[in-house]
């Protein structure tokens, strides 16, 4: 019998793959490789080298060295405010729009009484686009006919809550986690759901309570799925476009490195060497905050 056994052991290593099986592989495998590198890569690459070049997509391409870098950190007024409005945005949707989706999925998850309507209604917004949520900020939020203003009754002299530089960006941030609050909470509602319910007993046979339970027991259990929610989180205040652009196309007070980007490759001006390089600005900030978080994570998982 460990004859027959090892003899059936090499046999399995052995095996080779058929012609069938190697069109299986470069069809289910090779395919989504070469799109990928088709539509995400290869523009990402080519906005890179374009960066350093002046084009306006017509005419020759002329090489500029870092002259686009510079013109962008001295001489292109929108560029901080644009930056300062994309890390203000991360800082909201992180700060205040995450840890209220962890609070309603936690709540949730304790089984109150209509959870699953509570569920439904708070994810709804998660299926509409941020230029949907943009537009219902606008019923909502404008100056002369919005519901805002028609609840509080400022009639006489009513708010421009979208016009005013100094207000409006606050109110699109709500319109934005209002939509950011649901993802974030079924994500959370579905890692509380496999969390060991023998965890909590035995916090509770300790002597823990409810809040210590919860922080030293249930939520270090979720490692996983903070990964997913804090990279979600990056991702979606660094490319943030539809929402400022549905509003006022990104300008007064809206402005976001996406739309900077947008104005000056597809505008007027054309100038796609110069938003190659707000583009290849944004992918590095994008991709400094997000690998930095994963290697934090990663050797996290290997200290355990």
């Amino acid at each position: 019998m460990p004859f027959i056994s090892g003899r059936r052991t090499r046999r399995r290593g052995t095996r080779r793959y058929t012609r069938r099986d190697l069109v299986v592989l470069a069809v289910l495998l090779g395919l989504p490789v070469l799109l990928d590198l088709a539509i995400v890569w290869g523009p990402t690459l080519a906005s890179v080298v374009l960066s350093f070049t002046s084009w306006d997509g017509i005419g020759d391409i002329e090489w500029v060295g870092t002259r686009n870098y510079a013109d962008l950190f001295t001489n292109y007024p929108q560029f901080w405010p644009a930056a300062r409005h994309n890390l203000l945005w991360l800082a909201f949707l992180g700060l205040v729009a995450t840890p209220f989706g962890l609070l309603l999925a936690v709540l949730i998850d304790r089984g109150v009484r209509f959870s699953r309507f509570y569920q439904s209604t708070l994810y709804m917004p998660v299926v509409l686009s941020l230029a949907v949520v943009g537009f219902i900020a606008q019923l909502v939020f404008s100056r002369d006919q919005g519901a805002l203003n028609a609840v509080i009754g400022d009639t006489e002299n009513p708010t421009d809550w979208l016009g005013d530089p100094d207000l409006n960006i606050w109110m699109v941030l709500l319109a934005a986690a209002w939509r950011h609050t649901g993802y974030v909470m079924i994500l959370y509602l579905a890692g509380l759901k496999a969390v060991d319910q023998s965890l909590k007993e035995a916090a509770a046979i300790d002597g823990a309570s409810e809040a210590q339970t919860f922080f030293r027991v249930v939520f270090p259990t979720l490692r996983p799925v903070n990964v997913i929610v804090g990279v979600i989180t990056v991702i979606e205040s660094l490319r943030a476009f539809d929402i400022v652009y549905a509003v006022n196309h990104g300008r007064n007070g809206l402005e976001l490195l996406s739309v900077l980007v947008t104005d000056n490759i597809i505008g007027e001006a054309s100038r796609i060497g110069f938003g190659s390089a707000i583009a290849v600005v944004l992918l590095t900030v994008s991709l400094g905050f997000v690998v930095t978080y994963l290697v934090q994570e990663l050797r996290g998982e290997k200290d355990r």
